[in-house]
């Protein structure tokens, strides 16, 4: 059985931002403190900022960061609020920023929180608990709006024709539970075959990212974050999704790049200069003993960029 608690890509996290230490570590997503310990016990001259939206997650980190509790601070807030929380600690520079994206194993294994398909359990999938539930969108939502979660979030070829069958569905009652979500996804795509991923796979994973705006997040914290590292400083992003690996990525090469200029223009005159250099030019990969180990870091992509002395 997989331990839910083990840091996907652990050892290249620790080997790329322990060497940055001593200074503020900032885990904007510290789940249950895998990732954070390591590090913690890596570099002993790192203070841990750690951020989770997810009350459960901190109780689970603040147990797991009981020998480090002297270095340890830990927030109930989304990570996009890192801006307004390095400005409440006087402008503080982190030596180390790490971002471990999606939905952890926690949340999934635990089907009264709403996320999985594989037991049944209430359509929520609220990380945090607060604001509308997947139900609420399931049930809700006009068929433009679930189209569009579907096949922009989901990347669901079929985003049409399963909204059509979400609305026929909630006309004779609303859905409410995982299960009765899944089962009109199924009923629309065929049951899964051997080998294949669950025909409702895409279609839970959009109603995730819309409900807890997964991406908007990224977005809003992603640039800041490396903007606000003292030089020298590394941000560390793992994504498990290609949207969220695309942001991450074109991100990072702009901020890494010598020139912003159109490319219609024959000479560069923007006078741009890098603010990061890539650490990791292409994503790290689990290796073969990890994904023995934990299957589900097959799809986890690292990136890693380091903040020059001036740029930007």
């Amino acid at each position: 059985m997989v331990d839910p608690h083990v840091p996907v890509l652990c050892a290249q996290v620790v080997a790329h931002l322990a060497p940055t230490s001593p200074g503020l570590l900032v885990d904007l997503t510290v789940g249950a403190g895998g990732h954070a310990a390591a590090l913690l016990e890596a570099a002993p001259a790192f203070t841990l900022l750690g951020l989770d939206r997810d009350p459960e997650a901190l109780r689970l980190a603040e147990r797991r960061l009981e020998p480090h509790r002297d270095r340890v601070e830990l927030v109930c807030r989304p990570f996009a609020d890192l801006p307004q929380l390095l400005a409440e600690r006087g402008a503080v520079r982190p030596a180390a920023v790490l971002a471990d994206l999606g939905c952890s194993s926690m949340q999934l294994d635990r089907p009264e929180r709403g996320f999985s398909f594989q037991e049944d359990g209430p359509l929520d999938m609220r990380m945090g608990g607060h604001g509308p539930t997947a139900a609420d969108v399931v049930n809700g939502a006009s068929p433009e709006e679930l189209m569009r979660i579907l096949w922009e979030l989901g990347e669901e070829r079929r985003s049409r024709a399963i909204a059509r069958a979400l609305l026929a569905r909630r006309a004779r009652a609303p859905l409410t539970t995982t299960g009765e979500l899944a089962r009109v996804v199924v009923e629309v795509l065929g049951p899964s075959r051997r080998g294949r991923v669950h025909p409702a796979t895409r279609t839970f994973m959009a109603l995730r990212l819309h409900v807890n705006d997964e991406l908007g997040q990224l977005e809003r914290v992603l640039e800041p974050s490396l903007r606000a590292l003292r030089p020298g400083g590394r941000m560390a992003v793992i994504s498990f999704h290609s949207l969220e690996d695309r942001i991450v990525k074109h991100t990072m090469r702009r901020l890494a790049s010598h020139c912003v200029c159109p490319p219609d223009l024959p000479a560069c005159v923007c006078g741009h200069r890098p603010l990061v250099r890539l650490v990791t030019p292409r994503a790290g990969r689990p290796d073969p003993a990890e994904l023995e180990t934990n299957p589900r870091a097959r799809s986890a992509r690292l990136r890693v960029a380091e903040r020059l002395e001036v740029g930007g």
